[in-house]
């Protein structure tokens, strides 16, 4: 995962050796440019929603999920997170 802008990040096969390197490691020094940002969900699903959507729609619904590794119903509730805090 390095491209010359420092070193390669180590594999890291358990929650401990991860806390561990980041107490001793200076990240900028590490090339952090194949890492991609995530989001935890915190908040507890209360409410359920069922709709009726175009084949055509929900297949290329969860095509775009598949690409990034998501389910497709959490990529359906990310748009409707961004719609409403605009």
């Amino acid at each position: 995962m390095s491209n010359g802008k420092g070193k390669q990040m180590p594999v890291l096969h358990s929650d401990a050796e991860a806390e561990a390197f980041v107490e001793k490691a200076d990240l900028s020094e590490y090339d952090l440019s194949g890492f991609k940002p995530v989001q935890f969900e915190f908040e507890k699903k209360s409410a359920q929603l069922n709709m009726r959507l175009p084949e055509a729609l929900l297949s290329a619904i969860k095509a775009k999920a598949q690409e990034r590794g998501i389910p497709y119903t959490r990529l359906i509730r990310e748009v409707l997170e961004k719609t409403v805090a605009k």
